[in-house]
C-alpha cells in the first residue's frame, strides 16, 4: 500500500501502474474462482461430516447408557481389570493437496472393533463389560473414520476465509488505492501537457513578434 503513494507522476511510473492494476485484478479473479472451488468442496463434504457427527453422538449417547449398566455390574475396578491387557493401534497418515490446501487423511488403520473371541473374556461372566467396550469400539472406529474428513473441513474453511480476506483487500483496498494514484498521475501528465502546450502557443507567438 505504502509503494502506491511513491509512484511518481510520469509516463513510466503511470504504465508501471497500469501493469500492476492489470495483475490485481488478475489475481482477484484467481482468488474468487480458488473461493469458489472451495466453497463447492466444503458443500460436497458438509453433508457426509453432518451425517456423521449424527452417528457419533447417537453412539456415543447408547455407548455412555451401556457403561453405566457396565459400572452398577463389575465396578470401576473390576471394569479395568476386564480390560486388561492394554493394545496398541496402529495407522498410516498420508499428506495429500486439496485445491492447494494440505490435508491429512488415513491411508491405513487397523479395525478398532474385535470379536468377542479376540477380546478373551468369558461371555457369562463379563457381558455388561463385553457389550461396553464393543459399543466404545464402534464409537472410536466412527471417530476415527471422521477424524481426517473434519480436519479437510477445517482447513478448508479456513482457507475459504484467507482467500476471501485476500479478494476483499484486493477488490476494496489496494485496487481501489492504486486506481485513485493513477487518477492523480493522469490529471498531473495533462496539466502538464496543458502548461507545456499554452507555453509553446506563446514562445510561437513571442517568435513571430
Amino acid at each position: 500500500m505504502s509503494e502506491l503513494g511513491r509512484l511518481p507522476p510520469t509516463r513510466s511510473a503511470l504504465v508501471l501502474g497500469q501493469r500492476r492494476a492489470a495483475r490485481f485484478v488478475k489475481g482477484a479473479q484467481l482468488l474468487r474462482r480458488k473461493r469458489e472451488a472451495l466453497v463447492t468442496e466444503l458443500l460436497r463434504l458438509a453433508r457426509p461430516a453432518s451425517a456423521a457427527r449424527a452417528r457419533i453422538a447417537d453412539r456415543t449417547d447408547l455407548a455412555c447408557r451401556v457403561l453405566l449398566r457396565a459400572l452398577a455390574v463389575h465396578g470401576r475396578s473390576g471394569l479395568r481389570a476386564l480390560g486388561w491387557p492394554l493394545r496398541e493401534l496402529s495407522l498410516e497418515i498420508r499428506t495429500s493437496q486439496v485445491w492447494g490446501v494440505t490435508v491429512h487423511e488415513l491411508a491405513s488403520r487397523e479395525p478398532v472393533r474385535r470379536t468377542l473371541a479376540a477380546r478373551g473374556t468369558s461371555p457369562g461372566t463379563a457381558a455388561p463389560a463385553a457389550l461396553a467396550a464393543d459399543e466404545f469400539e464402534i464409537l472410536a472406529d466412527l471417530l476415527l473414520d471422521a477424524a481426517p474428513r473434519e480436519l479437510v473441513l477445517r482447513r478448508l474453511g479456513a482457507a475459504l476465509a484467507q482467500t476471501t480476506r485476500q479478494v476483499n483487500t484486493l477488490e476494496h483496498r489496494v485496487t481501489p488505492a492504486l486506481e485513485a494514484r493513477l487518477g492523480t498521475i493522469r490529471r498531473t501528465l495533462e496539466e502538464r501537457e496543458r502548461e507545456e502546450h499554452t507555453r509553446l502557443i506563446w514562445l510561437t507567438r513571442r517568435s513571430r513578434d
